[in-house]
C-alpha cells in the first residue's frame, strides 16, 4: 500500500465512523506528511509503506487493519 491509498481507506473509514479527518502534507519533514482522524494522528512517509511501518500507523491511529 503507498501514501495516497492509505490515505484514502483512511478517510473512507473515517467518514464511515463520523471521526474528523485531517491530512497535512507540509507538516513533516522531507517527504513526509501527517493524518489526523479523531484525537489521534501520525506520520505518513510518500511512496510505498512496508507492512511493520503500517502496522504502526494503525497503532498510532487506534484503527485494525481489518477495518480498512
Amino acid at each position: 500500500m503507498n501514501g495516497r491509498e492509505f490515505l484514502r481507506r483512511v478517510r473512507r473509514y473515517a467518514r464511515r465512523h463520523k471521526l474528523d479527518f485531517d491530512s497535512y502534507s507540509s507538516r513533516g519533514k522531507g517527504s513526509h506528511g501527517e493524518v489526523r482522524v479523531g484525537v489521534y494522528r501520525t506520520t505518513i512517509p510518500h511512496g510505498e509503506i512496508p507492512t511493520g511501518t503500517l502496522a504502526s500507523m494503525l497503532k498510532d491511529l487506534h484503527i485494525e487493519r481489518r477495518e480498512l
